[in-house]
């Protein structure tokens, strides 16, 4: 977040537009705090989607970075984002060190401790998209923090008020269309749920809600549903 970085985002403005045909920029930079998004003038429920790429665990605020996020999202919205998470809870002087900072280490989150912040603004489901091993090659920086194991990790959470805590079945299935952009034969929601093109795939009531209300809504199918779960009872 430097005036340097961002000249070189503009620089970098032509090649990109003229590689993906574009003849006008249908993008724009801001300087400013993700934890503080309203001072960049972005408004309540007006974002479809956040992106980022490890770049929250350089914050200390975290719970600030989520609370913009999904004060700016609009309803069915999507946080989409990739960060550097921890298999345990760091101890604080760990937390601190500036070059374990530097280096995405000291900042991560725990899965645990990021639903537990998910839970926060309301978002009960979070959904891993993927998730790999992160390997330290330098001793130095091994020595002082290896007890811990890092990865590189995947989430797409979505704005949703009717989520529930738990995958329920109501009896729903899903039919892809196959006609997302670049996606024509198969589309993945998670690591667990992958769609072909006109095959049924059974669904729990909040996956059938994360396709339903949200940006995917044209372009799945759901069937079925009840205010019940489906249960099956042998006499």
């Amino acid at each position: 977040m430097t005036d340097e970085q961002l000249n070189v985002a503009r620089e970098c403005l032509p090649k990109q537009m003229a590689r993906y045909g574009y003849d006008v920029p249908n993008v724009t930079f801001h300087k400013g705090y993700i934890e503080d998004l309203a001072a960049l003038g972005i408004q309540n429920d007006s974002v479809d989607v956040v992106i980022s790429d490890c770049v929250i665990n350089l914050s200390s605020h975290k719970e600030q970075v989520f609370k913009e996020v999904f004060r700016v999202l609009k309803p069915g919205g999507e946080l989409y984002f990739s960060d550097v998470v921890s298999d345990r809870r760091l101890p604080e002087h760990l937390m601190n060190d500036p070059v374990l900072l530097g280096e995405c280490l000291a900042g991560a989150m725990s899965h645990e401790d990021f639903r537990r912040l998910m839970e926060q603004p309301g978002c009960p489901d979070e959904r891993k998209m993927s998730t790999s091993p992160i390997t330290i090659s330098n001793a130095d920086i091994e020595a002082k923090i290896g007890m811990a194991k890092f990865f590189s990790t995947t989430y797409r959470v979505f704005k949703l008020e009717n989520l529930g805590d738990r995958c329920e079945d109501y009896g729903q299935v899903a039919y892809y269309r196959g006609t997302l952009p670049d996606y024509p034969h198969d589309f993945q929601l998670d690591d667990h749920h992958a769609f072909e093109k006109d095959k049924p795939i059974l669904v729990c009531g909040n996956t059938a809600t994360m396709l339903q209300d949200t940006r995917f809504r044209h372009h799945l199918r759901i069937e079925g549903g009840s205010k019940d779960p489906f249960r099956v009872v042998q006499l």
